[in-house]
């Protein structure tokens, strides 16, 4: 005679034999798990009693242990995957998971590398020499350790993953906190990245144009430069009709070729040509010595802008497939050491070339490029000028998309959450063309906008030296005066403090100095 009970919930099979003095218990099946459920993961399986005394002893090779080892490596699988909501697969960051590591590599090109590395030798000509290559090489390190934490954060909770900058920042600092810390800094490198890339896109253009069509008879000056503008910002809403991040991997790639390319081509030509009369190395003297900290503040500035990106870098590795096995953090680093050493070495000679070739000469506005445009106009063929021009517009249209794509999904995220169904084809085309549209009205109506990009700058330094080192102390939660706990600390505070100082330069600097205020008439 048998009899089916539960032992510690589970069923086991208990046999008497006919005196019924004596039983016999023979488990048959699996030690128990218990199904958990939290906010974010459905179906997490977690094993409560992995060394029960029950224990199933069979042969080595048979179906029955060959089973449960199967089953043992499906269930670890699935307490690791997160199961996504509906709304995260309507959204343009999200809604796409094929992404690998060479995608990873050309988005962080494209969003690393840009018009902005044209400034650096200005940092030197406050800096000198020897405090321009340390501060240039510390921040590059320094930015660069801050990457790999936002990297190890992208999945620091078991069956989450934060996609989003906005989302790890309330994760850790709380609801209301993170919005307020956040919101504003990463806002502004994605809208105010694509207002200030209609600015440049559209006054390049303009100079190409004029480069092209030289003959009297062409009458370039004729087209202003407002419409220069329209032109570049219908060309980039058209090509931001690409539905999602993965969708944008080959225009990214296309930025971050035109961007080595155009920063190679014009650190080499500077090189090579001769340089002008009278150049000198020795930092620019000031008339006090608040304005000589303010000069240096803003060198600070220029190099800590030229390392940017961050706040999209969650949004990349969103775009990739993750299990225990194969982790979105390890193609996504991989990806991220490969863009970085072509950024280093566009960085490092374009800084250090280009105030070897002009010192204290470096025209304050663009940089090495109206340097070339100044002391080599003759010495360099149109066809050269032309090329760079045209270079330069082309990165500036592919990096328009990828800054943009946070500010889609930020829009459509409003769509959905009110409608709860995913965007139609026909509304996703008009939030992008009312993007367009408003962020082309921004750069027409503030053109003196560049003037304050030291001051907004200074507000959105933290996002990448600061926040992340933040971050993994409130996440992570290293040991209490561990060497990760002390060097993050001091990382964050000392972010938080250049923070405040490139603030308070950038303000001393437009009172002092003052700023042309112009409406609604750009250059």
């Amino acid at each position: 005679m048998s009899e089916v009970v539960e032992v510690n919930s589970s069923p086991v099979t208990i046999i008497k034999n006919p005196s019924g003095k004596e039983s016999t218990v023979q488990v048959i099946s699996a030690p128990p798990y218990q199904f958990t459920r939290s906010p974010l993961i459905y179906g997490s399986v977690n094993q409560t009693n992995p060394k029960s005394p029950f224990a199933v002893v069979t042969p080595l090779a048979s179906p029955t242990k060959k089973a449960m080892k199967s089953m043992q490596s499906y269930l670890e699988e699935i307490s690791h995957l997160t199961k996504l909501g509906s709304q995260d697969d309507w959204l343009p960051i999200t809604e796409s998971r094929n992404g690998n590591a060479y995608y990873a590599a050309f988005h962080t090109l494209s969003s690393g590398i840009g018009i902005q590395a044209l400034v650096l030798p200005l940092a030197f000509v406050a800096l000198g020499w020897t405090w321009g290559i340390i501060c240039l090489s510390l921040a590059f390190v320094w930015q660069l350790y801050t990457l790999w934490l936002l990297i190890q954060l992208h999945e620091s909770v078991p069956g989450t993953r934060y996609s989003r900058y906005l989302g790890l920042s309330m994760a850790a600092f709380g609801n209301k906190l993170g919005k307020l810390s956040t919101l504003l800094p990463t806002m502004y490198l994605s809208g105010g990245t694509c207002v200030t890339l209609i600015m440049i896109g559209g006054a390049t253009l303009k100079i190409f144009f004029q480069i092209v069509c030289s003959n009297p008879t062409c009458n370039a000056d004729s087209i202003t430069t407002v419409v220069w503008y329209i032109i570049f910002t219908c060309s980039a809403v058209i090509l931001a009709q690409l539905p999602n991040l993965n969708s944008i991997a080959g225009v990214s790639l296309i930025g971050a070729a035109t961007a080595v390319t155009y920063c190679t081509l014009t650190w080499v030509l500077s090189v090579t040509k001769n340089r002008p009369n009278g150049i000198s190395y020795e930092p620019l003297e000031t008339k006090s010595d608040i304005a000589k900290t303010c000069s240096i503040l803003n060198a600070l500035g220029i190099i800590a802008f030229a390392f940017r990106g961050h706040n999209l870098a969650l949004e990349i590795q969103g775009t990739m497939p993750s299990s225990l096995q194969h982790q979105s953090n390890l193609p996504m680093w991989k990806g991220v050491k490969f863009s970085y050493l072509i950024i280093a070495c566009c960085l490092f000679p374009l800084a250090i070339g280009g105030y070897w070739a002009y010192g204290n000469l470096m025209p304050a506005n663009g940089g090495i490029l109206s340097a070339l445009d100044k002391y080599h106009e003759h010495d360099i063929s149109k066809a050269i000028l032309g090329l760079t021009s045209l270079l330069v517009v082309i990165n500036s249209l592919t990096s328009f998309q990828i800054y943009a794509m946070p500010v889609f999904d930020n829009l459509e995220f409003r769509y959905t959450s009110n409608r709860n169904r995913p965007c139609p084809w026909w509304v996703r085309i008009l939030l992008r063309v009312f993007f367009g549209c408003l962020v082309l009205l921004i750069a027409i109506a503030f053109p003196f906008l560049p003037s304050l990009a030291g001051l907004i700058g200074g507000i959105a330094l933290p996002v990448t030296l600061a926040y992340p080192c933040l971050m993994w102390i409130t996440i992570k939660k290293p040991e209490k005066y561990s060497a990760m706990w002390y060097l993050n600390w001091s990382l964050g505070s000392l972010g938080m403090i250049l923070s405040f100082l490139l603030v308070f330069g950038a303000i001393w600097t437009l009172v002092t100095q003052g700023i042309e205020v112009h409406f609604f008439k750009p250059q």
